[in-house]
C-alpha cells in the first residue's frame, strides 16, 4: 500500500469515527491488531474487541482531525476528541503491516490555560 492509499484510509477511518460508523471505522485494523491506552494502562487485543470497546462507550463522541503525518508503516494523527462536548487533544500512532493497522497507541490531554509568565509571547489558537 503506497502512502497516498494509507492517507486516504486514515481519512476514511477518522470520518467514520466522527460519524459513529463502527463497521467502517474498524476496517483499517488487522484481525490481530492491538490498541494501547498508556494513560489508563489498557491494552485491547483484536479488531472485534477494539470495535466493541468503542461501541459500548456511552458518551457522545466527535472527532476533529487536525493533521495526519507519516510514511511507510508509521503514521500519526492529531485530532480533538470531544466526549459529550468536552474536548480532549489526542494523538494516535498507528503501525501498519500488510496494509492494515497492526498496532495503535492513543494519547490524550486536556486543555489548560496559558501560563501568565509567557502571555506576552503567545498567540491564542482557541
Amino acid at each position: 500500500m503506497d502512502d497516498r492509499a494509507v492517507r486516504a484510509a486514515l481519512e476514511r477511518h477518522w470520518e467514520a469515527s466522527d460519524a459513529n460508523d463502527f463497521r467502517a471505522e474498524h476496517e483499517i485494523y488487522r484481525e490481530d491488531a492491538v490498541l494501547y491506552y498508556p494513560q489508563s494502562g489498557e491494552r485491547i487485543r483484536g479488531r472485534r474487541n477494539i470495535e466493541e470497546s468503542r461501541f459500548v462507550q456511552p458518551n457522545k463522541k466527535r472527532f476533529t482531525l487536525k493533521r495526519i503525518i507519516g510514511n511507510g508503516n508509521l503514521w500519526v494523527s492529531e485530532f480533538i476528541l470531544s466526549y459529550d462536548g468536552v474536548p480532549s487533544y489526542a494523538v494516535s500512532i498507528m503501525e501498519f503491516r500488510e496494509g492494515l493497522v497492526a498496532s495503535e497507541t492513543q494519547y490524550f490531554a486536556a486543555s489548560f490555560d496559558p501560563a501568565p509568565s509567557r502571555a506576552h509571547l503567545v498567540e491564542p489558537t482557541r
